[in-house]
């Protein structure tokens, strides 16, 4: 089981980013994924997440108009789409998938992708 998280970066506030996570086939059929953040001596924070097969979204108040989730089924891959980048965005970013396909429990993650939003 593997997820992979990339695209991160370094952005100016109001910018934007696209985060991509990439799934083994077994990894991802049929199981809802989600986004989370981590900043440096903070909590792990949930982000947002998709269902299986994508009918359904949820999003932390804080990137709710901001962030958009989206999964390429075909392609095994989940995005979260970053726009109206704020400082208080930078932090590690993990997908994660869902025991089910969409629920709040997650039991596979992947390594994280920094992103850092200067003022």
């Amino acid at each position: 089981v593997q997820l992979q998280a990339s695209g991160g970066g370094l952005v100016q506030a109001g910018g934007s980013l696209r985060l991509s996570c990439t799934a083994s086939g077994r990894t991802f059929s049929r199981y809802g994924m989600g986004w989370f953040r981590q900043a440096p001596g903070k909590e792990r924070d949930f982000v947002a997440r998709i269902s299986w097969p994508g009918r359904r979204t949820l999003y932390a108040d804080f990137v709710k108009g901001r962030f958009t989730i989206s999964r390429d089924n075909l392609k095994n891959m989940v995005y979260l789409q970053m726009n109206s980048l704020k400082p208080e965005d930078t932090a590690v970013y993990y997908c994660a998938r869902n025991t089910q396909d969409w629920g709040s429990k997650y039991d596979y993650w992947g390594q994280g992708t920094q992103v850092t939003v200067s003022s």
